[in-house]
């Protein structure tokens, strides 16, 4: 229990230092890095996926070994820091769960019909959208109360949720995509990121419209005056950064998150019952990010030592022009690659660090969509894996309900990246 207390307080200097160090002093970025690196240490043995973990560091040392006995530039503080500022994003958005998180109602009866179902999916990827996974736990807690998850509610949980990965700034997957492609069009990510959550949306609603009975849906009444934090938060980031648009978004986004919850949480419940879920914050809850902190940190030093091989032999990337064509290949291998069990930021921290010189607004909008088809569907998704464990569901059944419909994303996904790649004059 000590050394989980002490890993979460290593952690929370991490996230401190990473935002000090981008306003003030960038000379003491790298001990960000370091704590992160050491809180990691301390809760390795408890991580999930530890062979793959393991997997990944020899591989890393490996091909840092052959870097280096062939004079290879190896890049060890990028190895270190290349996913810190998602890691930051991840801490500062953790925050808002303390005064985002709707508050627990008794429902005695979880309203039906069609109305209902709208509501839900909303609220799911309204609130999914900034508290990420913590939504959809709490409706699908609710549900699973009252009886054992139906298809239906499956299904609206499962794509609600996953389709913020399309384009939310508080979002994972996009703070990978700004990590590998920083140079992309902010305005031009977010526009098609919407359009293809409510294409999302548009297909589920017809399909369950054919496929089920929604006057049988069971939905969870999320009540939508709470959602002006979301609201709030984006405006802040949206007006500095027009005042200040070389600042980091990402950067942003996780300082005002933190600072919004500093200041409204005691509003909320007093200073003193702030200060101290504050501090269990800190210590009990940070310390759960082990998986992400694990996964995160070995995935982009495994990205850099790559890079580091792929550079030295001047190895080619094997397409001379990224467009259309070659964005939907390569959105298909991501995609395939999430469903045999590849983590996305795997996948990404390779490519990523490989393809630095192609237009990176299209291969950023190209990872956002990987992310976010795959994980609907994927049986090792997060997302997955989560439900079928707390809610004992078998991986086949929510592939088989979500797998025509990955499908059909992926042809929306490849028409959008053709005109995009047409817009964009590639």
């Amino acid at each position: 229990m000590k050394i989980e207390k002490l890993s979460g307080i290593l952690i929370f200097i991490s996230f401190l230092i990473t935002i000090y160090s981008y306003f003030f002093d960038k000379e003491i970025f790298i001990y960000s890095g370091i704590f992160a690196w050491i809180s990691l240490i301390l809760l390795f043995k408890t991580a999930l996926n530890i062979k793959l973990l393991v997997v990944l560091l020899i591989l890393s040392c490996s091909l840092f070994s052959y870097s280096y006995l062939n004079g290879f530039k190896i890049e060890f503080a990028r190895a270190i820091l290349v996913n810190q500022y998602l890691l930051t994003l991840l801490i500062g958005v953790g925050f808002l769960r303390l005064i985002a998180t709707p508050k627990s109602e008794k429902v005695k009866k979880l309203p039906r019909g069609k109305k209902s179902f709208l509501k839900t999916y909303l609220g799911i990827h309204l609130f999914g959208s900034v508290i990420n996974l913590s939504s959809l736990i709490l409706v699908a807690d609710k549900f699973y109360k009252k009886a054992p998850l139906t298809n239906l509610q499956i299904v609206v949980l499962t794509r609600a949720f996953s389709s913020d990965a399309y384009w939310s700034p508080f979002f994972v997957a996009f703070a990978a995509a700004i990590t590998y492609a920083p140079n992309l069009s902010t305005s031009i990510i977010l526009s098609t990121g919407l359009i293809l959550a409510l294409v999302a949306f548009l297909i589920t609603y017809i399909e369950v419209q054919n496929k089920y009975d929604l006057n049988e849906f069971r939905g969870y009444p999320i009540h939508f005056e709470t959602l002006y934090l979301p609201f709030l938060l984006a405006l802040i980031v949206l007006i500095t950064n027009y005042y200040y648009p070389n600042l980091k978004v990402i950067l942003l986004i996780s300082l005002f998150s933190f600072l919004l919850t500093v200041f409204i949480f005691p509003m909320k419940v007093g200073i003193f019952q702030a200060i101290k879920k504050l501090n269990i914050h800190v210590t009990q809850e940070l310390p759960k990010m082990k998986n992400e902190l694990a996964l995160f940190l070995i995935a982009g030093m495994f990205g850099v030592s790559i890079s580091s091989v792929l550079v030295g032999l001047e190895v080619e990337l094997p397409f001379r022009e990224f467009n259309g064509l070659t964005a939907s290949i390569l959105l298909f291998i991501l995609i395939f690659l999430s469903f045999m069990g590849i983590h996305p930021i795997i996948s990404i921290a390779i490519i990523g660090n490989w393809m630095d010189e192609l237009n990176h607004t299209l291969l950023a909008v190209t990872f956002l969509m990987s992310w976010s088809t795959a994980v609907s569907t994927s049986p090792f998704s997060g997302l997955n894996l989560t439900i079928q464990g707390r809610y004992k569901l078998k991986a086949i059944d929510i592939f088989k309900i979500n797998i025509p419909y990955a499908i059909k994303m992926y042809i929306v996904c490849v028409i959008i990246l053709f005109s995009l790649s047409n817009y964009l004059g590639l």
